[in-house]
């Protein structure tokens, strides 16, 4: 029976059992939980392997685009189970890439906000309505479909100090001046409990690459509005040819304050943008399969390729 059920969609709850299930079933597994949000859920890490080559990857800064979690939750689960059965994955031994790398997961950076877009937060409790008072600053954007941010209205892709100035001229050029659904970047960086465990985590870890997964484009983007990585377009298209997704520069209006933009500008360091999928967020789970699948290889050659 799998322990990641893809077939629902995925609350903060529905995650951390998970975590703790592949945990208790790999014994290359383990975990830790990286803060509590404001609303007391844990941000929990997923940690696989022991090799040398540490790589990241991330899922879920945006709370209505949870199906990324998914993703690197049922990439867990398929790399331990074919290392268990000493197979292959995508063509690669997986019992090689454990012992060669050490593959570090946040698969769930916003639960507050992943709870309110799947449901698990309900009408009429007083998280649901902490936002809904929110989004009725931005009546334009549909609710709670359209939430983005934390249960505090922050954009957490938009709250580390890489051109942080830089994307709050923008966003508030653009009307998001205050906390709400989407794209508000916070009275300053590292503001949130969120945001200051994930740089804090960085920080104490060596990673040689990252990933950091959205949805809507099919496109890979490698590097930031400020910088470009020796090696990294090499990596990207790579990426490109397995996957199919368009390997393509951030725009400038979108290159600012993100969690790859600072990891590209602080450590040199090559880090790519996943916009997986097409369609309305959030993406529906009937695409699952074929999201995945694209997925596959771009995961497999962020370890692979990692420097």
């Amino acid at each position: 029976m799998a322990i990641v059920n893809t077939s629902v969609p995925l609350t903060s709850a529905g995650n951390n059992l998970a975590i703790e299930t592949l945990t208790r079933t790999y014994s290359d597994f383990r975990t830790e939980q990286l803060t509590t949000t404001a609303f007391q859920r844990p941000v929990r890490t997923l940690v696989m392997g022991n090799g040398g080559r540490r790589v990241l990857f991330t899922a879920a800064h945006h709370a209505n685009e949870w199906i990324t979690a998914l993703i690197l939750l049922k990439f867990a689960e398929d790399l331990g189970q074919a290392a268990k059965e000493n197979g292959n994955l995508y063509g690669v031994p997986a019992r090689l890439i454990l012992q060669t790398s050490t593959i570090y997961m946040v698969p769930m950076v916003d639960p507050d906000g992943v709870d309110l877009v799947t449901g698990a937060i309900r009408p009429g409790s007083v998280q649901y309505e902490v936002a809904r008072t929110l989004a009725d600053r931005y009546p334009q954007i549909p609710f709670p479909e359209g939430w983005k941010a934390n249960l505090l209205g922050v954009d957490l892709n938009l709250q580390y100090p890489a051109g942080w100035d830089v994307a709050r001229r923008i966003k508030f050029d653009q009307g998001y001046t205050r906390p709400g659904p989407r794209d508000y970047v916070g009275s300053a960086p590292l503001i949130t409990p969120e945001n200051r465990a994930m740089a804090a985590w960085t920080k104490t870890n060596d990673f040689s690459l990252t990933l950091s997964y959205h949805t809507q484009g099919k496109t890979i983007y490698w590097q930031s509005a400020e910088e470009t990585i020796a090696g990294a377009k090499g990596i990207g298209e790579a990426m490109s040819k397995s996957s199919g997704y368009a390997l393509e520069s951030m725009p400038y209006e979108s290159g600012h304050a993100g969690y790859n933009d600072w990891f590209i500008q602080t450590w040199s360091r090559p880090g790519f943008t996943i916009e997986a999928g097409r369609g309305e967020n959030p993406l529906s789970l009937s695409q699952f399969e074929e999201i995945y699948g694209e997925n596959l290889p771009i995961l497999i050659r962020g370890i692979t390729l990692s420097p």
